[in-house]
Parts: structure tokens; sequence; C-alpha cells
């Protein structure tokens, strides 16, 4: 009998192929579970951003992530500024998260939110179950407002935002190069009130 080691790309495939599978079978976000990340979902939450990086506007980064890098980026983020993931079939599909706005203390109560989901299960009604459950952690937490930047283009994602009850707040332009093209970055916020989060 011959034994084959299997490596971790292998094993990335082989989960890839069984999570297309049950799509195809199931085809809905029915059983979605979302849920606080934890460091052994890293590898996923790394390979979806990764795909964002190559292939989109919908963040600036140009040049993929390792596994370290990610790791540092994951311990930046604690109880006030949480990452959430997507799980569908016991595969992560999507994340989620909340980062600091900016290290100056005055900004501590503002954060970031970014929003990435698997590009074959995007327009299943996962983005919308995560933005709903982020946005309702922010006012858990205790967070005063959240910024939502969005390269122009990119009509669903700010509808999307628009109605979990983010603003327009301006447009940075020509702020980011990417793909050879200038893009400008519509500015986006959400002011948290003493009403119940959205969606409760």
């Amino acid at each position: 009998m011959i034994y084959r080691a299997y490596s971790w790309r292998d094993s990335k495939r082989i989960k890839q192929a069984l999570s297309d599978i049950l799509w195809q079978r199931k085809g809905d976000s029915g059983m979605i579970a979302i849920r606080r990340a934890t460091l052994e979902d890293l590898g996923d939450i790394t390979e979806i951003y990764n795909e964002a990086i190559l292939r989109t506007v919908a963040t600036f980064d140009t040049q993929t992530k390792t596994l370290q890098e990610q790791k540092m980026w994951f311990a930046g983020h604690g109880p006030k500024y949480p990452i959430l993931v997507a799980e569908q079939y016991s595969f992560v599909v999507g994340w989620a998260s909340l980062s600091k706005w900016s290290d100056r203390c005055a900004y501590s109560d503002t954060a970031e939110i970014s929003l990435y989901v698997k590009e074959e299960h995007q327009g299943k009604g996962i983005g919308r179950r995560l933005l709903e459950e982020i946005v309702q952690e922010g006012q858990r937490v205790g967070l005063h407002t959240i910024i939502a930047r969005i390269a122009e283009g990119n009509k669903a994602s700010i509808h999307l935002h628009e109605s979990v009850g983010f603003q327009h707040i301006g447009v940075m332009k020509e702020v980011g190069r990417k793909f050879g093209k200038l893009w400008n970055v519509h500015l986006m916020q959400k002011i948290y009130d003493a009403q119940p989060p959205y969606g409760i």
C-alpha cells in the first residue's frame, strides 16, 4: 500500500471541493452561523482576504498577506474590536471585523469596518448577515461610531451599508492606485444612539 503525505494546500483543495458540493446541493444561506473568530480560523480569513487583494478594490492592499502577518493583525483585535466569521457546514466563507480607526486616544470609540465574503458565495445574503452582526457587536462593546471606506463602483456594498444605517459623509478623490487606475473612495459612517442595535 502506498501512502501519500498531504500538504496544507491539498487539504484546502479538498475542503473547498466539499464546500462547493454542499453549496450546489443546498444553494441557500439558511444554515449560516455567525460567530467570533478564533486563531484556528486565521488560515481561512487570510485566504479570503488574499483573494480580495488579487481580484478586487475592496481593499487597497496590493501584496498578499502571509499567515504570520495576519497573526499580528489578529492579535491587535480584542473584545472592543471583534472579528466575526460566517460558517457554512463547518467551512468559513466570509468574515467581518472592527478595527481601530486611529492609535490616537481620542479616537478610542471609533472603529473601521471590514467585510469580505468568498467570491463564489457572494450574492447569497452572507454579507448582510455578517454586516448586521458586526454592527450589533460594535454597539455591544461600547463603540460610538463606525467608519466604512468603499471604493467607487461598489454600489452593492454602498446600498448594503445604507440598509443598516450608514450615511454618506464624503468622497476622497483619487486616493488609491490599483489595477492601473486611480480610485475614489466613499466615506460612510454609522453613529450609534440609545436605541437597540440594528436587527434586535
